[in-house]
């Protein structure tokens, strides 16, 4: 038992850089008492109806064969190195629901001895979980590049999701970095997934005992940071992703320097945290308010403003679409305008078609009016108080931060 636990210990610590869902717990000891904090292995993931489910997060293995500079289970570095077997990882999940600690699995891995030894070890791990202990609970895995197609199959029968990390969004980065890995190499998996999940769910409209092909779909992951690659090269690659992929999310990990190297941050650099926040964003307006990451980047403008979040950065950049008349526009122009959402958007299509919205209505509809009344008109009316200028609505949007913070305080 000891030696599992130091295993443990050893391979979460090694799963903490992957951002696929956050970490949690903290060091407390329970002195006898039911129940525990360990901080390592746990972590939350948000179902598609909001609610939160705790996952043992944990590598496979840490020994890996690839060199990746950025990495700290890179063959290079001189670490603790551990390496659980399919049938400790399953034990040990499994015995971790038995307690009520977790509610699935996320399982990732260092590539051992080769991507098909290693593949092939977690789909093990995952056939025994879910045969000899029937757990049906959430699976997330995350594949190993360069691993065959029917591994990969494979995995797809037995995980809910399946992520195949790209890291890096451009070959030349690729090529400095991560010598061992090719561009072509991580997109081509991500094709015959998504060819694979597409021809599963016509099959099992057809065929109602089908089974189910990675029903919560497929992920990727990049860092933000650890190269020279822009915010545009960033979301131009997320773009392409969700284009032809149909990825369900891009997860953006901010670089933490823990290695020295002259391709790398300094390690007292710290985390580009806010650059990341920003990506995130611009990631959100990709996929729920139809814009193309052209709108909000270009080769002029490679990297987004930290004062401001992106959709009001494109609005400064695009002022003379402004104002817009609530009561007029449609609803893809209204999801443009700074503080509206799709929510209170499709409320406004809503309730104007039985009388004309204003500005009192939009406050009550759930419009965040500190940022939209710049932005907008109401039956002609504007209430922003000022020019519609760049300027001087930053500075107001500035001033209002300020008093926020001040308050606060």
């Amino acid at each position: 038992m000891d030696n599992l636990i130091t295993k443990l210990k050893i391979l979460a610590e090694g799963a903490k850089y992957d951002v696929s869902c956050s970490s949690s717990g903290v060091e407390r000891k329970n002195k006898g008492k039911i129940g525990s904090s360990r901080s390592f292995g746990i972590c939350h993931t948000w179902s598609s109806d909001g609610r939160c489910i705790s996952l043992l997060k944990v590598l496979m293995s840490n020994n890996c064969i690839y060199d990746c500079t950025y990495c700290i289970n890179r063959v290079s570095n001189d670490i603790k190195r551990a390496s659980f077997s399919p049938e400790e990882i399953a034990k040990l999940t499994f015995e971790f629901y038995r307690r009520n600690y977790i509610e699935g699995l996320f399982l990732s891995s260092a590539v051992e001895k080769n991507p098909d030894y290693t593949s092939e070890n977690i789909c093990k791990a995952l056939e025994i979980l879910r045969f000899k202990y029937g757990f049906s609970g959430y699976i997330h895995v995350k594949g190993i590049p360069n691993t065959s197609k029917d591994l990969m199959n494979k995995l797809g029968f037995l995980a809910d999701r399946l992520s195949i990390n790209i890291e890096l969004p451009s070959e030349k980065s690729l090529k400095l970095l991560a010598p061992q890995k090719k561009t072509k190499t991580l997109l081509l998996p991500m094709r015959d997934l998504n060819n694979k999940i597409m021809e599963n769910r016509d099959e099992r409209s057809r065929y109602k005992k089908a089974k189910k092909f990675l029903p919560a779909g497929q992920t990727t992951q990049m860092i933000v940071g650890a190269s020279q690659d822009s915010d545009y090269q960033l979301l131009k690659t997320s773009q392409i992703l969700y284009d032809k992929f149909s990825l369900k999310r891009v997860f953006y990990s901010a670089y933490i320097p823990v290695v020295e190297n002259s391709l790398l941050p300094a390690v007292n650099t710290k985390p580009p945290l806010k650059r990341e926040h920003r990506l995130y964003q611009a990631d959100w307006l990709l996929r729920f308010y139809n814009f193309r990451a052209d709108e909000l980047l270009s080769e002029e403008i490679r990297n987004f403003d930290l004062e401001f979040d992106p959709k009001i950065n494109w609005a400064f950049n695009n002022i003379g679409q402004f104002p817009k008349e609530i009561n007029k526009v449609s609803y893809d122009e209204l999801l443009r305008i700074p503080g509206i959402g799709p929510k209170s958007a499709g409320r406004i299509v809503k309730e104007r078609k039985f009388f004309p919205l204003n500005y009192d209505n939009l406050k009550r509809i759930g419009v965040v009016l500190k940022r939209a009344k710049y932005f907008i008109t109401c039956s002609g009316k504007y209430y922003g108080g000022i020019d519609i200028s760049p300027e001087l609505i930053k500075y107001k949007l500035g001033e209002m931060e300020n008093s926020r913070q001040i308050s606060f305080f």
